[in-house]
């Protein structure tokens, strides 16, 4: 590579010349109509109702990281919104709501317009000429997919802007002479370039092990340099690890942090992070509460492990099984969710002018539900969900005045090792100690788990009593903690705060968990060995006999996919001919093949295998960012042929303008599932180049006569399973498995 930095300011005036066309006609083709469908699309139902949350700073639990999502919030605070609108089906109206839902489409839009002069700049620091630079990013410009995800509030557009930005000024930094101001800043904007691009996906941690491989690489090579001297090279191993590891991890930490700040509220997504957690939220602080736990207390008691929240009753019936009151967790702060700790010996509150007796490990006592005055209770009938013979149903039975029976008798049991050492340990203390709740009769443990009752149950938490319990799932502790007894000046405790560090990492483990758990079956997903040949796409949205439906451009897939198979096979062949002594890499076009080539064809290797590794849902908009890097391997491909085999300008000039004349059609053709233009069942049919595409012809018209407003139908099957459902007759869902709402 020479010793140049691509620049706009430092491109001669033909390359300025191009790259301002083609930056002028993206403007034009990915900001076509942005308004149109002016209602919510797909996964807009995620990250539009996510900038709502962020505006009125409620909590919510997502498995990307903030930054897109944060851009997103900003392009639509500056434009008026005021987060009153919920996103919460595909296909509802935004201008009735006077939604500045452009603005926020823009912001996706403007950074997917970007993305091809930066695929200009990276070809030209790759060497490419004019002509074949302009045919990379035109290729970039006239792709489908990434024309279509561009256009509406979706993360993968900035996706691919960060993934490409930091091609672009990696391309740059191999380029400049070491240690030089162009060499730092050129680093420097790779590592900003690598926290971007991971602070928007996680699929952004392929971007780092490609500029990681190539670093590798690079510093092995730079050891067999005898011209590096020890004190040189180490400089070089410094600052790459200041620019590539510092940088970015600062970076994505910083994302995080904005993202505390904004999220001050409750909000759906607390129910996921632990109670100390929660307890920095607003409205969930809570009160230091007397430590000391007694007889007579009036208490609230928390499950562990699931954080799925406070031992809770209401005055609804389970439909089956004993058909006594329901017993579940429920999340949220709640007056049913207040026990009062009863004394099988005493079941009166001790007189005022007793000493509290405090509760201890083995002491039995009954739990009276305050509100409903019925007592926790289990006995030998099935839970309602989970009918297995070694869990019983958890209930809650009796009325005023009745004394209870033995089924109401349960056995304090306290974990020392999960309690804190001293007092807590000795006896029951609130936040601090640790412990079972053992049935008497049965020899079950209150327990609980991830599994959600029915409607009939609000989607609250399961709760049994296990004989065969799995530890964290049957440790419980008390949050809240009142007696009539204790002085005014009696020890209290709280939860220890939680600093931005330990917020984070169990922000990143919940991230994980979640993302790991998006296992159920999707209309519209597909798995990696079908995204190079363009198997299927995603149908995002269906109205007014319109549609929008995320396809690739064939011929760009194609072609892409072939110069992938084309450069592994010229790699085993001059690797067989090295073997046996042919010196074909002594060839500048060889070098330039393999090594340009190479590093793009390793991106797209690291960007695309590892989604075989993977069980979640997936879909075809994760093969963009490796389709990025395939199309930068053709226009390097392409450049090396029409330098070396078509050495002829007038040849590799006509060529060229074929491959792209054939791309520009097959983008045209395909446009109106991208822009939710007008179509017939004919014109859909015809492009339908591949017979197993499944987007749905049957929702245009015989005739564009059809549109004629007079005679329009609204046929609107877009309200079907949205919000992660997964009914097998709904035409479209939404890619994120649904997370908890309020009714949890």
């Amino acid at each position: 590579m020479s010793s140049t930095s691509t620049k706009f300011s430092t491109l001669p005036a033909k390359d300025k010349a191009a790259i301002l066309s083609i930056t002028g006609l993206a403007v034009l083709v990915r900001l076509y109509k942005i308004w149109e469908p002016s209602s919510v699309v797909f996964d807009e139902v995620h990250f539009g109702g996510f900038a709502s949350k962020y505006i009125k700073g409620r909590y919510f639990m997502d498995v990307h990281p903030p930054l897109a999502k944060l851009l997103i919030t900003l392009a639509g605070y500056l434009a008026g919104y005021d987060g009153n609108f919920d996103f919460k089906d595909i296909g509802k109206d935004y201008i009735e709501d006077g939604v500045p839902y452009v603005a926020m489409r823009l912001l996706p839009a403007t950074l997917g317009v970007l993305v091809i002069p930066l695929a200009f700049l990276t070809l030209k620091a790759y060497g490419c000429t004019t002509m074949t630079a302009s045919l990379g990013s035109l290729l970039v410009l006239f792709e489908n997919a990434l024309t279509t995800q561009s256009r509406f509030i979706l993360l993968d557009s900035p996706l691919v802007f960060f993934t490409a930005l930091t091609a672009y000024a990696w391309a740059n930094f191999q380029n400049q002479p070491a240690f030089q101001s162009s060499w730092y800043w050129y680093l420097f904007l790779t590592g900003l370039s690598l926290g971007a691009t991971v602070s928007v996906k996680w699929v952004g941690l392929f971007t780092i092990a490609w500029v990681g491989v190539t670093t590798i690489s690079g510093l092995w090579h730079l050891l067999g340099d005898l011209s590096v001297t020890p004190k040189q090279y180490a400089k070089h191993f410094f600052w790459r690890a200041v620019f590539l590891i510092g940088v970015p991890v600062t970076f994505y930490m910083l994302m995080f942090g904005i993202h505390f700040i904004c999220l001050v509220n409750p909000g759906d997504g607390d129910g996921f992070m632990s109670s100390e957690f929660q307890a920095t939220l607003n409205n969930k602080k809570m009160a230091d509460t007397p430590a000391d736990v007694a007889f007579g207390s009036q208490i609230t008691i928390r499950h562990w492990n699931t954080q799925g929240g406070y031992l809770h009753s209401h005055d609804h019936l389970y439909p089956g099984g004993s058909k006594q009151q329901q017993v579940t967790l429920y999340p949220h702060k709640d007056d049913n969710n207040i026990w009062l700790v009863e004394n099988i010996t005493e079941s009166e509150v001790e007189p005022r002018d007793l000493a509290p007796v405090y509760l201890k490990d083995g002491d039995i006592i009954r739990l009276h539900h305050v509100k409903t005055s019925r007592r926790l209770h289990s006995h030998d009938v099935r839970p309602p969900v989970t009918e297995a013979d070694w869990q019983n149903e958890v209930s809650a039975y009796g009325y005023k005045g009745f004394d209870g029976d033995a089924n109401d008798n349960f056995r304090i049991e306290i974990l020392e090792s999960k309690s804190k050492p001293g007092k807590a340990q000795q006896h029951v203390r609130a936040i601090d100690t640790k412990f079972r709740v053992i049935h008497t009769v049965t020899g079950c443990v209150l327990f609980s788990h991830k599994i959600k009752l029915p409607s009939w149950g609000y989607e609250q938490q399961e709760v049994t009593c296990s004989k065969q319990s799995t530890l964290p799932n049957s440790i419980w502790y008390i949050e809240y903690n009142e007696h009539p007894l204790l002085p005014e000046d009696a020890e209290k405790v709280n939860y220890p705060k939680v600093g931005f560090f330990k917020k984070f990492a169990e922000l990143q483990k919940v991230m994980w968990d979640t993302n790991a758990g998006l296992i159920a079956a999707h209309n519209w997903d597909s798995r990696p060995p079908a995204w190079p040949y363009l198997r299927r796409g995603i149908n995002f949205w269906i109205k007014d006999h319109r549609q929008v439906y995320l396809i690739g451009n064939i011929f760009t897939w194609w072609f892409s996919t072939a110069s992938i198979v084309i450069y592994v096979l010229f790699k085993i062949t001059t690797i067989l001919r090295w073997q046996r002594g042919y010196s074909d890499y002594s060839l500048a076009s060889v070098q330039a093949f393999s090594n340009k080539v190479g590093t793009n064809v390793v991106a797209w290797a690291l960007h695309y295998f590892p989604f075989y590794l993977m069980k979640r849902q997936l879909f075809l908009h994760h093969y963009l960012p490796a389709l990025y890097f395939s199309i930068l391997a053709v226009a390097i491909s392409w450049d090396v042929l029409c330098k070396n085999v078509l050495k002829y300008k007038a040849i590799s000039t006509l060529a060229t303008i074929g491959l792209l004349v054939t791309a520009v059609y097959i983008f045209v053709t395909l446009s109106p599932l991208a822009y939710a233009e007008q179509w017939t069942k004919d014109q859909c049919e015809n492009a339908r180049f591949l017979k197993h595409w499944d987007f749905d012809c049957n929702t245009f018209p015989n005739d564009i006569s059809g549109y004629d407003a007079s005679s329009l139908t609204n046929v609107s099957s877009v309200q079907a399973s949205i919000v992660g459902e997964s009914s097998s007759d709904s035409s479209f869902q939404s890619t994120e498995e649904v997370l908890p709402r309020d009714e949890l």
